[in-house]
């Protein structure tokens, strides 16, 4: 059965058989939405993107298969399961609609209930296999040893490192984590999020950890630990590179220095870092100036050096663990999850609660849009500094 945010849009100009038909989908857990005409589909899709439509053939103005061929040339909707709803039989017809790569015919004099076990069926069958997809592309993943998120972090003498990371519906997405540690002992720290959903951005993760890796090196082997001078070089390869020229990420790239601690970062269209002082029990948003990877050549990268003295805390986040579903649609909430996890700042298990608070049965993650990643450092005491 689906679950309650599937989505369905049904578009047909006898508004009985939408009532009807909504009323059974909306008691199997869809959302409905109606348009009595291609315009009106079209208006609704400006502003939503439903699991699956199903389209009556025959209308006034446009038809279903000129509604067809306006989603085939729209490249965010063409992909949506498509369903042909007709009482017309030619053959002829149903083979121009199937050579529009729609799924299926229904025809009208169907009982609706099998109408909409039919949509169910479908959507499960589509679930199947992009879960088939998943599993087939991380075991490639695997035997290539390629990973978007590290098992684990390196030890730092300075500070705790931690973090989480929680997919989408258990799809692959595109935020990519990594923890680089050079010979001369500085530790890099990367949080980027490739624009785009499911699988797609996951893949382009792999060459934007890539691009970065091969930046670090190359800068410190010169002598440069800029920050700032290395999302330039990266930015100025991924603006050359004519596979990811089209395809944007954000990215937060921060380097830990091994004598004095102190943090140099840069970042490129990403969230405000969120700085807890000890000292003074507040908490300051710290904001990158620079434009997303891959939005023009000169990207107005910035480096700012952060000075934490112990107990201070930082945390690093990707857009999914602001971004959640509400009732009335996409809720984008990044000064609530500040408020949320303010009261958690300080605490000796401030990344365990956080854990718990984000991550815990029935909180945050269960209504996110997207795949979610939090970066933790905290600056260590000297008696713990002491022990190692």
């Amino acid at each position: 059965m689906p679950d309650s945010h599937k989505k369905i849009l049904l578009v047909d100009d006898d508004r009985i058989i939408i009532t009807l038909i909504c009323k059974i989908l909306f008691r199997k857990g869809f959302q409905c939405l109606k348009a009595d005409s291609v315009d009106m589909a079209l208006k609704i899709l400006e502003k939503e993107k439903p699991d699956i439509i199903l389209s009556d053939y025959s209308m006034p103005e446009k038809d279903g298969f000129e509604f067809r061929q306006i989603l085939m040339a729209d490249k965010r909707l063409k992909d949506i399961p498509f369903l042909f709803f007709t009482s017309f039989s030619d053959t002829e017809l149903m083979k121009k609609g199937l050579d529009m790569q729609a799924i299926d015919y229904i025809d009208k004099n169907t009982p609706i209930p099998l109408v909409v076990s039919k949509i169910v069926n479908i959507l499960d069958t589509i679930r199947k296999q992009h879960e088939q997809s998943i599993y087939e592309l991380g075991a490639a993943a695997r035997a290539l040893n390629l990973r978007s998120v590290p098992e684990s972090t390196p030890e730092n003498e300075l500070f705790k490192l931690d973090f989480l990371y929680h997919t989408y519906q258990n799809y692959p997405g595109g935020d990519f984590i990594d923890f680089p540690v050079t010979e001369d002992g500085y530790t890099f720290i990367i949080l980027g999020d490739v624009m785009g959903k499911k699988w797609g951005a996951w893949f382009f993760s792999f060459n934007y950890l890539s691009y970065i890796r091969s930046a670090i090196r190359l800068c410190v082997s010169e002598g440069d630990i800029s920050t700032a001078s290395i999302v330039h070089k990266i930015n100025r390869v991924v603006n050359m590179d004519p596979v990811l020229k089209d395809v944007l990420s954000t990215l937060s790239l921060l380097m830990i220095e091994p004598k004095s601690g102190n943090i140099h970062y840069t970042g490129a269209g990403d969230l405000p870092l969120i700085l807890y002082k000890r000292d003074l029990g507040t908490v300051t948003e710290i904001r990158s100036s620079g434009l997303m990877l891959g939005i023009m050549p000169d990207g107005l990268y910035d480096e700012q050096i952060l000075d934490l003295s112990p107990g201070d805390q930082l945390i690093i986040v990707s857009d999914g663990m602001i971004d959640y579903r509400e009732d009335g649609g996409t809720v984008t909430d990044y000064k609530g999850f500040v408020g949320g996890i303010l009261p958690l700042m300080g605490r000796m298990d401030t990344f365990e609660l956080i854990r718990k608070k984000t991550f815990g049965e029935g909180e945050q993650s269960e209504i996110s849009l997207d795949d979610q990643s939090l970066l933790f450092l905290e600056r260590k005491s000297l008696s713990e500094n002491a022990l190692l």
